[in-house]
């Protein structure tokens, strides 16, 4: 199954975006079809031997749209470095058909305006109705209807693609926002051009026309610059990567182009220089400003084993490092890459609009023909009445609002979160979080640091040492941060371990090795009891104690016989309670979700100032938990939402064993110091993994959803409002019939989607409330 972007050049509508992504449903091996009017950007997923690119661009040109260069995934990739360059080609490429869009509009706004003016000028005495002494010599006058057409037609000429997409969108049966203008403006010149030519009496209506196509181009214009204003977090991202690298290749530094570093050069980083690349410091220490990642403003220290972040910036000292990972490898591509996803993507709130404006523009003809019938034939009014009925009709109405309302507002939205170090992964995670009213955190890594260390040991009929020692060679082969804390306890004792054979991981027990001669079990009581190891004794008392303390107890056992007890502490991150705190005043519940025994579960929970504690729950049994939140109404229930859950509930974790529950979760928030696994898994990433950067999120979430909100009402409400009005209802009860000017109605379609992106432009400036 193949992914390709296809940036698509000519789209002026909501119904333009549907009317795409109708038809590329239609190809034979598409799978999913994304097409978003706000990024000017297709996402289909198809496969490979059933269709491909000729196949889409034959469907998108036939509809009189444009092909960009697309950008494939998933087939084939080139190495990071190479990926990362097309990633860039790819933004050069859209950056400068973006600007050269906005200055052919310009240019076509200065032509349509400079004509327009003398059509209007010769107009004006017939306009202002003799309110104005305003009179031209006869000679002007006896031309006037020519000298009109002379300068009307330039200005139709100028905008001559909106009538040959307009006419080729209906001939295909998929009529867009320019097939509304085409009939509009097209009919009022056609009228005007029979009248003046004396084919038929009647009055020309020239200035209308051209004033009509001038405000429409003012408002494609407006709307390109303000569209582009809301993809500013992604060309901010692509500017943080540094154009070169100070590398070293033999005994020499060599400066070479970014796209030139692999994985294992040693590159030299001094003050000042921004760190090209993700690597491990080798040597020198310095204080670097991650802020532009991570969101943090206190710079981190930084010295030998260290992980750097390409894009950041070295502060004082001088150090080199080893490149890990480059290219579309490193955190800055995969945050862009994200972040692009999200933007491109669509918010479940957008489905009714997409429908509203899949049928609109057919809508809108089919109203238009019926209001011309309407005041002609039934309520007997002039012709010219009736045509101007019909022009207002098909020019007022505006999918372009409706098309723009969630997007842009999405566009914006995940932006503000990567830079404040949330990446959010799609917009359906943006419009959810805030609905989650019930937070469920994992314990290790998560509430806690994850960095636990060795307190208590407890031997039983052994001496201290020789416990910690079959312990830490049980323990050396396995990955969780309990077994590397008693492996780093017996190094800091400089105890000699030997090699384990026979090693088994018992995932929510512990594990067991053959160490020596011994087999060695090290785990929790459910393993003791599974296998015959009785544990009893006043070990059984202190083992209590210890739990009560906040603290986690291994038990241990050598040949089947109860060999002791060790007690591992974490801590708790600075940030955690204070997260709970502000939750809980926002009313959002948290819970705690973890394997440990209840009584340490409890201590943890109670220290991060959380009072709802599910323990001893086996990894593979996280993910049912959280289902059983979703399906029963729970402290914060609000009832059965479209997929049948009673209680929205958001996941937040780090390890491998999250990975289930993120995914079952209606929003899954994974901590950037977490595995790949569950990065992956989370639909929410924490880059700098501070859970109060979860209220942060909740907040953002809350705002697009309102500014969302927002520009649905306004573009529903403009086009309820507008449609009846230029259709003549308040004619039907006004004396003289109130008749909606073509020209009004134009000037409001033009500024009604330019409001719109204007308002979702107003997120730019959110921050973050304590």
């Amino acid at each position: 199954m193949a992914k390709i972007t296809i940036p698509i050049g000519g789209m002026d509508c909501a119904s333009c975006a549907a009317n795409i992504e109708r038809r590329l449903k239609k190809l034979a091996g598409v799978q999913k079809v994304n097409v978003n009017y706000a990024t000017n950007r297709a996402v289909v997923e198809y496969d490979e031997a059933a269709t491909g690119m000729p196949d889409f661009k034959k469907v998108i040109e036939g509809l009189g749209y444009t092909v960009e260069m697309p950008a494939e995934e998933g087939a084939g990739k080139a190495d990071g470095a190479h990926e990362m360059g097309g990633m860039e080609g790819m933004h050069d490429h859209e950056k400068m058909a973006r600007e050269g869009e906005i200055k052919e509009l310009k240019q076509r706004l200065m032509w349509s305006a400079v004509l327009t003016l003398p059509v209007l000028a010769l107009a004006l005495p017939e306009m202002l109705g003799g309110l104005v002494a305003l009179e031209y010599p006869e000679f002007i006058m006896q031309k006037m209807a020519v000298l009109q057409f002379f300068l009307a037609t330039p200005v139709m000429y100028v905008n001559r693609e909106i009538f040959t997409r307009g006419f080729r969108q209906l001939a295909s049966r998929m009529p867009g926002m320019d097939s509304l203008v085409a009939l509009g403006v097209g009919t009022a010149y056609a009228y005007s051009v029979l009248v003046g030519f004396g084919f038929v009496e009647g009055a020309i209506y020239y200035e209308t026309a051209a004033l009509l196509l001038t405000f429409i181009v003012l408002g494609k214009y407006l709307e390109a610059i303000a569209k582009g204003k809301t993809s500013e977090a992604i060309k901010r991202l692509i500017g943080l990567q540094p154009k070169t690298a100070l590398v070293v290749r033999g005994r020499k530094e060599v400066e070479i182009p970014i796209s030139e570093v692999v994985v294992g050069d040693v590159i030299i980083v001094k003050p000042g220089d921004k760190i090209p690349v993700d690597g491990v410091v080798l040597d020198g220490e310095s204080s670097v400003d991650e802020s532009m990642i991570t969101g943090e403003s206190i710079p981190v220290h930084k010295r030998k084993g260290m992980t750097v972040i390409g894009a950041t910036i070295n502060k004082t000292g001088s150090f080199r490092f080893k490149a890990t990972k480059v290219g579309a490898n490193t955190m800055l591509a995969q945050i862009i890459k994200l972040v692009e996803d999200a933007q491109g993507s669509k918010a479940p709130i957008q489905k009714l609009a997409d429908s509203v404006a899949g049928y609109f523009v057919q809508a809108v003809i089919v109203l238009a023909l019926l209001s011309f019938g309407y005041w002609f034939f039934i309520a007997g009014q002039p012709f010219i009445f009736a045509l101007t009925i019909l022009v207002s009709t098909l020019i007022i109405a505006c999918p372009c609002a409706m098309g723009l309302a969630t997007p842009t507002a999405v566009m914006i939205g995940t932006g503000k979160g990567a830079e404040n170090g949330i990446l959010i992964k799609d917009a359906e995670s943006l419009e959810l979080l805030h609905q989650c009213k019930t937070i469920v955190f994992d314990k290790t890594g998560t509430i806690t640091k994850g960095e636990a260390v060795v307190t208590d040991i407890v031997p039983i009929g052994m001496r201290e040492n020789e416990l910690l020692r079959l312990a830490a060679s049980a323990e050396k082969k396995s990955e969780h941060p309990l077994a590397q804390a008693v492996v780093d306890e017996a190094k800091k004792r400089k105890i000699g371990l030997t090699e384990a054979k026979k090693f088994n991981a018992i995932p929510g027990h512990g594990v067991a090795a053959q160490v020596g001669s011994v087999r060695v079990l090290i785990g929790n009581l459910a393993l003791m009891k599974r296998e015959k190891v009785s544990v009893v004794g006043p070990a059984v008392g202190k083992m209590r104690a210890l739990e009560e303390d906040g603290k986690t107890v291994v038990v241990v056992a050598a040949g089947r016989r109860f060999a002791g007890l060790i007690a591992i502490a974490d801590t708790i991150k600075e940030s955690s309670a204070d997260a709970v705190a502000r939750l809980r005043k926002m009313g959002y519940e948290s819970v705690m979700i973890t394997g440990d025994n209840e009584r340490t579960a409890k201590a943890i929970a109670r220290r991060a100032g959380i009072t709802r504690v599910l323990a001893q729950v086996l990894p593979e049994d996280k993910a049912n938990e959280v289902k059983k939140m979703q399906a029963g109404a729970g402290a914060q229930g609000t009832g059965k939402d479209g997929r049948g859950r009673a209680n929205k509930v958001a996941f937040v974790g780090d390890g491998i064993n999250d990975a289930p529950a993120l995914a079952q979760a209606d929003v899954g928030i994974a901590v950037g110091t977490g595995t790949d696994v569950a990065i992956e898994s989370g639909s929410i990433v924490l880059v700098k993994s501070d859970l109060r950067d979860i209220v942060t999120a909740i907040q953002l979430s809350s705002y697009s959803m309102k500014k969302i909100k927002q520009n649905l009402f306004w573009a529903f409400f403009y086009n309820a409002v507008g449609i009846p009005v230029a259709m003549g209802a308040l004619a039907l009860v006004t004396n003289p019939p109130f008749l909606l000017s073509p020209v009004i109605a134009g000037a409001a379609m033009a500024f009604s989607s330019v409001s719109v992106v204007s308002n979702s432009l107003l997120m730019r400036g959110f921050k973050p409330r304590n």
